[in-house]
């Protein structure tokens, strides 16, 4: 298991896990044209990586580095490291973001591919991270504090979803 840069050896899987979430209607997958990057997954690949550049960015969004959670030569899931905080990150959204495919959750994936996040982030030179979750997200929540999260203030999103922060410390 390992987390690595986006790769177009991984498309099968990542394109089987792109139907799964798309399945459950994950907001972050909806805006992925599947048609589109299976006609030219490299150029897909290519965007994601050059968005840690700073580049290619959606409206509003930062430098953001992207990888992939491989295990078995197959896409699990994927972790964003942002590079630094807007407002709306240091209330909502924080410094990590993952997620690990439906089909793999509730088997330990979401715990190693935090864990390995933190090592990377670390390689990047945070000294210490923000993450977020939803209040009812229980797994989230156990996750975090497993990998030494220790909880901020209760803050809210806007449509009314109560978030926890966490502070992870990565000296």
């Amino acid at each position: 298991m390992k987390l690595t840069l986006p790769d177009s050896k991984y498309k099968d899987s990542y394109l089987n896990a792109l139907k799964e979430y798309k399945d459950e209607d994950r907001e972050h997958y909806r805006s992925i044209n599947q048609n589109e990057i299976e006609n030219d997954f490299s150029a897909f690949v290519e965007k994601i990586k050059s968005r840690s550049r700073g580049e290619n960015l959606f409206k509003g969004y930062i430098s953001a580095t992207e990888y992939w959670l491989i295990d078995n030569n197959a896409f699990i899931g994927r972790l964003d490291i942002r590079h630094e905080m807007t407002e709306f990150l240091r209330k909502v959204g924080g410094h990590i973001g993952y997620d690990v495919r439906p089909s793999k959750r509730k088997t330990g994936y979401g715990y190693n591919i935090l864990k390995l996040g933190l090592e990377k982030a670390k390689g990047l030179g945070l000294k210490k991270v923000l993450l977020t979750c939803d209040k009812d997200h229980i797994a989230s929540k156990k996750i975090i504090e497993k990998c030494g999260g220790i909880p901020a203030k209760k803050v809210s999103q806007d449509p009314g979803v109560e978030k926890l922060r966490y502070w992870i410390s990565l000296e």
